[in-house]
């Protein structure tokens, strides 16, 4: 127990530790070590951003992917998922929605759609940066070579996620099928940072194979790469993946995941998710009291959300953008925080 505490101390201090350290962590916590990195993880993110939540506003334009990752719903071989895609007027009308609810980071989330050529993006993210100039622009759409990034960079994107699911090769491979590449997915979050984005990794917590050893890779990669935001969240299975009938991840061992990666990143932009809500009714905030800082309602329009089904049971499928936004508030509001109108930069990184 001692130890434990030493350790989480050290990381606070040093903001790294050695892998045998992190598999020592993840092998002896319990519910004492885990409230004593919670409080400290909550006093670092207090020091460096107050009581404020940023908030993004979260457009999830396809559901149509190429890929077949084993553990997602809009996989390419689930024949049961209805497809969707927006069009450039419709991503502009989610846009306008929420700017007039004070959102100022728009995320554009999407399967690798071949639907959308580089061209297509380009544009769509020139004219979100044209018609509202003061809002940070975010993409999240998966592996595309080093060119495409930069023109997207070009174009006016700010900030790009790109969660690189498992930082062990053997475990990547575990949960996705030969045609994709680790070593491609860890190029492209290099050719990211390399070109100026405000980059973002992240990944799911208790995925099938994931052991104590896998996890302290993740935590060695994300000190090493220092990125400015992840994003993690628990495994959730869906019915329509090869992993329907694995076990989901939890709450607690995401929440302390949440606690290491704020003391491994005192700057860092960290998400409550989603799946953290899904798994309890209070989950994203118990995530932001263990050390998370940003929540991401979703503005997409309600007939598509239910179709966006990463994992199985996704909440906030219902409701609209304003009413969202105002629960979202209020659940912040009951436990000490705040949502704040700002673009949310990392504080390392302006653009």
């Amino acid at each position: 127990m001692d130890k434990v505490k030493e350790l989480i101390n050290t990381l606070k201090n040093d903001h790294r530790l050695d892998k045998e350290d992190y598999v020592f962590l993840f092998e002896n916590r319990n519910k004492e070590t885990d409230e004593y990195l919670f409080r400290l993880a909550d006093e670092v993110r207090k020091e460096n951003f107050g009581t404020d939540v940023y908030v993004r506003g979260l457009i999830e334009f396809t559901n149509v992917c190429r890929n077949d990752c084993y553990y997602c719903g809009i996989r390419a071989g689930n024949t049961n998922c209805e497809r969707y895609r927006l069009n450039e007027r419709e991503i502009l009308e989610c846009c306008r929605d929420g700017y007039e609810l004070g959102f100022r980071t728009f995320v554009l989330q999407g399967g690798e759609d071949g639907g959308y050529d580089e061209d297509d993006i380009a544009h769509i993210v020139m004219r979100i940066r044209d018609t509202f100039p003061d809002c940070a622009i975010t993409l999240s759409i998966g592996e595309w070579e080093r060119k495409s990034y930069q023109r997207f960079f070009d174009a006016g994107a700010d900030r790009y996620l790109l969660r690189h699911e498992t930082a062990n090769k053997a475990h990547y491979e575990k949960l996705h099928p030969e045609t994709m590449s680790f070593e491609h997915r860890m190029k492209c979050l290099q050719d990211l940072k390399e070109i100026g984005y405000q980059v973002g990794c992240g990944f799911m917590v208790g995925s099938p194979g994931q052991t104590n050893e896998t996890l302290a890779d993740d935590m060695v990669f994300i000190q090493d790469f220092k990125p400015h935001m992840v994003g993690i969240g628990p495994f959730i299975p869906h019915k329509d993946t090869p992993f329907a009938n694995e076990e989901a991840g939890t709450m607690e061992l995401t929440l302390f995941c949440l606690g290491l990666i704020r003391l491994i990143l005192p700057y860092g932009l960290i998400p409550s998710t989603t799946a953290l809500g899904t798994i309890s009714p209070v989950g994203r905030e118990m995530g932001i009291k263990s050390g998370a800082n940003v929540v991401m309602p979703n503005l997409s329009p309600v007939k598509n959300r239910k179709k966006y089904e990463l994992y199985d049971n996704k909440i906030c499928t219902g409701e609209e953008a304003a009413e969202c936004r105002g629960c979202l508030s209020n659940r912040m509001n009951s436990i000490g925080y705040q949502i704040v109108t700002s673009r949310g930069d990392s504080p390392l990184m302006t653009k």
